[in-house]
């Protein structure tokens, strides 16, 4: 595994890459060089992944995007091939940089009305529409994306499947589903949101010779996940260290016969690092957990007088409370009191559930505390529980799931993990990663339960909040792609040292 940078790792909406583009130009590189640049890309790569394909329909839309498919065809044609172009306009109503890769193509071409996807094709080239899309795919368009998604034809996209939006990941209207997509310079969020990242196929980056230097001038705010964005503490113990030095991490525990949820985030938070970890759990549960435990610590924890002595000592820094701890008032009171405190505090399930009727109290104990990076509050819920703490914009239709998960940040004064195949994790000063790894087989029960031990892990050896959460939702995906199929809960915390023998192998930058 190679570390990347997190200059790397940046995502560019479509307006920042159109920006990206601009200052490229201005700086002395012409459009129609940035065009030629990222057809040889898409050329190159349609010619190493399917080397034998020779018939190849290639759909141009009416902007840069077909332009882009044009100059493909023209050097897909140099090599050998016999691409077809079917564009959406007649090459003499292009403008721009897209007139003149058509002018320079020279090769066969039909009005894209023509284009039938079984007409003997081996290969279909999506150049209509990229990450730009703006509005709803319809007309023949539609018609011509319907027909390819009917045929059983390999497709290739250029920059994004036609129908997806770059910004948000969101169908609009008819949508291409490609088995490879090239894009260029970075990402968009688009390829890594659902239904985005699944339509995507797999996604190549394709260097066309825009600096990095952009990157500065842009700030991008938004990254894909992955080790470069974060420090994992663990992967480094001091060798004259000792376990207080890696933090000290509290479970809250349910009742007797809700203790599974407990152990589950217990485990996680020693395997993920944490030097010591402490159960609070309530008298009549403490010999169902005495009977699985060894390694992890008990106390007793009836009620607030128990708890305010328990908190006395300021060794125990980190705390989840919710997986099985049950709704209502303990869990609102464990919660602000764990905040007044000056600890970090994790936020799950019932935890989340507790402050539906008043998430105001919540957001106002969350931004009254204090910490070091200024969020010690990690919410970490799923889709139904997000609309329990921000119905408002659960329901708002008009915003992508990160600009939710973004704005929830914000609002709560709290990192927000927004759980999903495309989880999302959002920092109150605007900061965001999108996660791309796991497996299908995290959405079993106890799998959240994990996640909130393995972040709670991190935030215990000191890593800043949002690092912690982005680095716990890794190593999450990452521990069951070491499992693979047939994951249960129980299986994850096991898997961690091989997650922490990987992140302690890459180069420290």
């Amino acid at each position: 595994m190679t570390k990347i940078a997190a200059h790397d790792l940046a995502l560019l909406d479509p307006v920042q890459m159109a920006e990206a583009d601009r200052l490229t130009i201005a700086g002395g590189m012409a459009g129609i060089a940035l065009m030629e640049r990222a057809a040889t890309a898409v050329a190159g790569t349609i010619r190493r992944s399917f080397p034998k394909a020779r018939r190849i329909a290639v759909l141009a839309g009416p902007g840069n995007n077909g332009g882009d498919a044009w100059a493909a065809a023209r050097l897909l044609s140099e090599a050998g091939c016999e691409p077809t172009v079917y564009s959406f306009v007649a090459p003499d109503m292009l403008r721009g940089d897209a007139a003149l890769a058509a002018a320079g193509y020279g090769g066969p071409w039909q009005a894209l009305e023509a284009f039938v996807p079984e007409a003997g094709f081996d290969l279909v080239v999506d150049g209509l529409f990229g990450a730009g899309l703006a509005r709803p795919v319809e007309g023949e368009a539609a018609r011509a994306i319907a027909a390819v998604k009917g045929a059983k034809t390999p497709v290739v996209a250029i920059d994004l499947p036609s129908g997806i939006s770059g910004a948000s990941g969101e169908p609009l209207g008819t949508v291409l589903r490609a088995d490879l997509t090239v894009t260029f310079f970075r990402r968009k969020p688009g390829h890594l949101l659902e239904p985005g990242r699944s339509a995507c196929g797999r996604v190549i980056v394709a260097d066309i010779g825009i600096s990095d230097s952009v990157l500065e001038a842009i700030s991008p705010q938004v990254f894909a996940n992955a080790p470069g964005l974060f420090r994992n503490p663990a992967t480094s113990p001091r060798d004259a260290g000792h376990k207080y030095d890696r933090g000290h991490a509290v479970v809250f525990s349910g009742g007797m016969a809700r203790t599974g949820a407990a152990r589950l985030a217990a485990m996680a938070a020693l395997r993920g690092g944490a030097g010591l970890v402490t159960v609070y759990a309530p008298g009549s549960a403490l010999m169902a957990h005495a009977a699985h435990l060894t390694a992890i610590m008990l106390e007793r924890c009836n009620d607030a007088a128990d708890f305010d002595a328990l908190l006395c000592d300021a060794r125990t820094n980190a705390f989840v409370l919710g997986p099985g701890f049950g709704i209502g008032e303990d869990a609102r009171r464990y919660a602000s009191a764990v905040l007044a405190a000056g600890r970090r505090l994790v936020l799950d399930a019932d935890g989340i559930t507790s402050f539906q009727d008043e998430p105001e109290t919540l957001f106002a104990a969350a931004k009254a505390a204090t910490s070091d990076d200024g969020a010690p509050l990690v919410l970490t819920p799923h889709a139904g529980e997000f609309k329990r703490l921000f119905p408002d914009l659960a329901g708002d239709a008009t915003l992508s799931k990160l600009e939710r998960t973004r704005s929830a940040a914000r609002r709560a004064g709290a990192v927000v993990v927004l759980k999903g195949r495309d989880t999302v994790i959002a920092a109150p000063d605007g900061r965001a990663a999108i996660n791309s790894n796991g497996t299908p087989w995290l959405a079993t029960a106890g799998s959240g339960d994990v996640l909130s031990g393995i972040v709670a892990a991190q935030l215990a050896q000191g890593a800043p909040s949002f690092e912690a959460a982005c680095a716990g939702v890794w190593m999450h995906g990452r521990a069951a792609e070491h499992f693979g199929s047939g994951l249960i809960a129980e299986d994850l915390a096991p898997m961690l040292p091989q997650v922490h023998t990987e992140l302690a192998a890459l180069p420290s930058s």
